[in-house]
């Protein structure tokens, strides 16, 4: 047998199961669910010596790489664990236990008739594969996330965090033993991702974490409904009307805090008018942390940085590097950004609620903030308890993706020997279509 059969071959076998386990662990009740969830998380810090040597040995691994300029330092730095980041991610998953039940939920209910009562009810999505690259705490937040919203999940790691991402499923599978088999499955050969792209008979969502390249491969290998983003590109627009202090410590915590995350800021845009107050003190704060600087030539002629060129506009740098353009106003800011973001987060810093109204409308953006740094798009800090990820896209679920992104719903339908046949003819029966005040439960409410 050839290896790429045989690869196909553990693929399929892997997606049977978890498609087993999907349909049991959907009907496993809450109670079950965070009991695995708290367990993992004891687990995690039992286990705290054997997952940081595993990262360790990925760390110095992905650190030659970087030597050899295969690598970069922001991949390097996102790949890194240490004691208080895992105990972190502990507390994570705790926290999603916490969150109330995603599933069973009655979203609405309505009466067809007497006794003829229609609920639409929020359900899990069913196998869901992640493929995410460089962050092994990533594989514990969509692992807890699924589990919580009884889906099953297949992980898919990069290859740069191997180590740690085998003893991380080792460990989650171990906690939750008493869970259906299956219910979380670990792939790591390339072949493998592609057979499960193949698989939308069975597979009913992917999820990418990445690069723009890679999360376009996904989107353009595979019939199954992505849910991603392809790029990071976040604007922060200083308004002529803004809290000079309070710009220039939002643009700075934008960039500076954690640079290599989709949900750094990557071009600042100043409104002229306040540029030669704002720009030469900020200019020398992130030349002092360390950040490379590009300008338009107006912004050249107000700080000595390099020059800026049309692909900067377009570049999620992912590292301590910043392009630097002037606007007229909020509309040029809202203008350019539309041309130029990737509809991740944008943000404006202004006391003027007109200019924040029309930039927090104008802009097609997953989030929009005022007054507050680009990184707290995310679902930890939205209180969400973690995400598996951040959706650009429209359609079912857009930002930060929690637990409510993880579900979709079925309809209930309650009748009593109801047929269609007597709502038809000279002598139909009305339905009423009355809006109901009550919540589904088994068997009838």
């Amino acid at each position: 047998m050839s290896e790429t059969t045989e690869i196909e071959r553990d693929a399929d076998e892997l997606v049977e199961g978890s498609q087993r386990a999907a349909l049991r662990l959907a009907n496993a009740d809450e109670a079950t669910r965070n009991e695995g969830l708290r367990s993992i998380a004891d687990a995690l810090r039992a286990n705290e010596a054997e997952v940081l040597e595993a990262n360790e040995r990925d760390v110095e691994a992905a650190e030659e790489m970087l030597d050899r300029g295969e690598y970069t330092q922001a991949l390097v730095d996102r790949l890194k664990l240490d004691a208080a980041k895992l105990d972190d991610v502990a507390e994570m998953v705790e926290s999603v236990a916490e969150q109330d039940d995603p599933l069973g939920r009655t979203l609405s209910a309505r009466e067809l008739d007497e006794g003829l009562e229609l609920f639409r009810v929020s359900v899990p999505i069913g196998v869901v594969a992640t493929v995410f690259e460089s962050r092994p705490d990533a594989l514990v937040q969509i692992a807890a996330l699924a589990l919580k919203s009884g889906n099953a999940v297949i992980l898919k790691g990069g290859s740069e965090a191997s180590e740690s991402n085998r003893v991380l499923h080792r460990v989650i599978r171990e906690a939750t033993a008493d869970l259906p088999d299956g219910w979380a499955g670990l792939v790591e050969a390339h072949e493998e991702v592609d057979r499960l792209l193949e698989r939308d008979d069975a597979v009913d969502l992917v999820m990418p974490r990445g690069s723009s390249e890679f999360v376009s491969y996904i989107q353009d290998n595979t019939q199954i409904p992505v849910l991603g983003h392809t790029e990071g590109i976040c604007h922060v627009y200083v308004d002529d009307d803004a809290d000079r202090e309070m710009a220039a410590d939002v643009a700075f915590d934008a960039k500076v805090q954690y640079p290599a995350v989709c949900n750094a800021v990557e071009t600042l845009l100043v409104n002229e008018s306040v540029a030669p107050d704002l720009l030469p003190d900020l200019v020398e704060r992130y030349e002092a942390a360390g950040v490379e600087l590009r300008g338009d030539a107006a912004t050249r002629e107000i700080v000595d940085i390099g020059a800026a060129t049309d692909d900067d506009w377009d570049t999620e740098y992912g590292d301590l590097e910043l392009s630097i353009k002037l606007v007229d106003d909020v509309y040029d800011a809202v203008e350019h950004v539309n041309a130029h973001g990737s509809k991740h987060t944008e943000s404006i810093v202004t006391e003027d609620q007109a200019a924040a109204e029309a930039f927090m409308t104008g802009i097609d953006a997953a989030s929009v903030f005022h007054n507050a740094s680009t990184r707290f798009a995310d679902g930890y800090r939205y209180g969400l308890g973690a995400e598996v990820g951040i959706s650009t896209g429209k359609v079912h679920a857009r930002g930060p993706v929690g637990l409510d992104g993880l579900t979709t719903y079925k309809y209930y339908l309650e009748g009593d020997g109801h047929l269609v046949a007597s709502y038809s003819g000279e002598d139909a029966l009305p339905y009423t279509h009355r809006e109901l005040d009550a919540e589904w439960e088994f068997g009838g409410r």
